[in-house]
């Protein structure tokens, strides 16, 4: 296969991917069809399909990145000495994760903290649902009162809220992660 028919193929599922994520952030997943991305994107559902069998396999390529740079925070986090310095670094890495390179990160925020209920059973919503987990018990020690356990996972709610808060609060896109960055590690490092 030549390079640019790879080039071609990557560009489409790229296509692809951004249309789904935009029509799953409009309708819903559960109201997203494979049918409705192909004539959003122009082409048949059969070019579709030869790219993403079902629309679970398009989410998942979707979060793919987004887990491994939770994995990348995770892991760090495991091999630090818990305190202070931790958790400051944690939440700093979770904001620029959530806050991404691109405009696609905080759209992908949002349908993720929008669909939970859609999404809850697939094999995509587990992995979230886990890596929160891993991410909140980094924030707080084992033996935190029930205050502090309820701090760290509302530090890392508030980086999500200003990640996907794009019409409802005045500000850039930065002022807003910022923000919402420093009222994560207010309450994260009480």
């Amino acid at each position: 296969m030549s390079s640019s028919t790879d080039e071609r193929r990557t560009n489409t599922r790229e296509q692809i991917r951004a249309v789904a994520l935009e029509l799953f952030s409009e309708r819903g997943y559960d109201k997203t069809s494979l049918r409705e991305i192909a004539e959003r994107l122009g082409v048949t559902k059969a070019a579709v399909y030869y790219h993403y069998r079902t629309k679970e396999e398009i989410l998942s390529s979707l979060l793919d990145e987004h887990l491994a740079g939770m994995d990348a925070i995770v892991e760090w986090g495991q091999a630090q000495p818990p305190g202070p310095d931790r958790r400051r670094e944690i939440l700093q890495r979770y904001s620029a994760l959530l806050a991404g390179p691109t405009d696609e990160a905080p759209q992908l925020t949002r349908f993720l903290q929008e669909s939970q209920t859609s999404i809850k059973e697939l094999a995509a919503g587990a992995g979230m649902r886990e890596r929160f987990q891993q991410l909140s018990a980094l924030l707080v020690e084992p033996d935190a009162e029930l205050v502090e356990q309820l701090r760290g996972r509302l530090a890392l709610v508030a980086l999500h809220f200003g990640a996907f808060a794009l019409d409802e609060i005045p500000g850039t896109r930065l002022e807003r992660r910022d923000a919402a960055l420093q009222v994560a590690l207010e309450l994260g490092l009480p």
